[in-house]
């Protein structure tokens, strides 16, 4: 599944004997579509290097990276916090016919390299950049200095005892 941010895709017959190296960056467009896709205020520059390489039986490996810089929001101020964001890869693509099923050998699998289904000819790149991007974004970016206050809750409205006041009373027998 190609995901609409990253439209990067390579037919398996176009990839050479030697390996396709490339070099892409995010169009602003592309920018654009990424930031409301993860949800984040702004993607200011995504660029992945990889290499796709056959390694026979109609399988192939995409390995590679990303650097960029992407803006979210604080999570205790709700400012906007720009960071850089960094990501390797290493992707296996298979034949549909050639997949590994799923069962007993899944906890092989949990050890091996990923492997994706050669989906139409064609290996998407774009899918495994978008997927790298979002488990590298911070989880809890914060601005410099930004801290939670802690406060004590408001005290009960009607200016009376709390109810454990009112337990500690019966408890006194008063």
């Amino acid at each position: 599944m190609t995901t609409p941010a990253l439209d990067w895709s390579y037919r398996t017959t176009e990839i050479p004997e030697t390996g396709l190296r490339e070099t892409r960056a995010a169009t602003p467009g592309e920018s654009a579509a990424l930031a409301a896709e993860l949800e984040i205020l702004s993607c200011e520059s995504l660029r992945a290097t990889f290499t796709i390489r056959a390694t026979g039986k109609g399988h192939y490996r995409l390995t590679g990276g990303l650097k960029g810089r992407v803006t979210q929001p604080c999570v205790v101020t709700l400012e906007p916090v720009s960071e850089a964001v960094e990501g390797d890869f290493d992707v296996e693509y298979w034949p549909p016919a050639s997949m590994p099923e799923t069962g007993e050998e899944e906890m092989e699998a949990l050890s091996a390299a990923e492997i994706e289904p050669i989906e139409h000819g064609r290996i998407d790149a774009g899918r495994i950049v978008f997927e790298t991007l979002a488990a590298s974004l911070n989880p809890y970016p914060r601005k410099p200095g930004a801290e939670f206050e802690e406060r004590d809750p408001a005290p009960p409205s009607g200016g009376g005892a709390s109810a454990f006041d009112a337990l500690k009373k019966l408890k006194d027998g008063r």
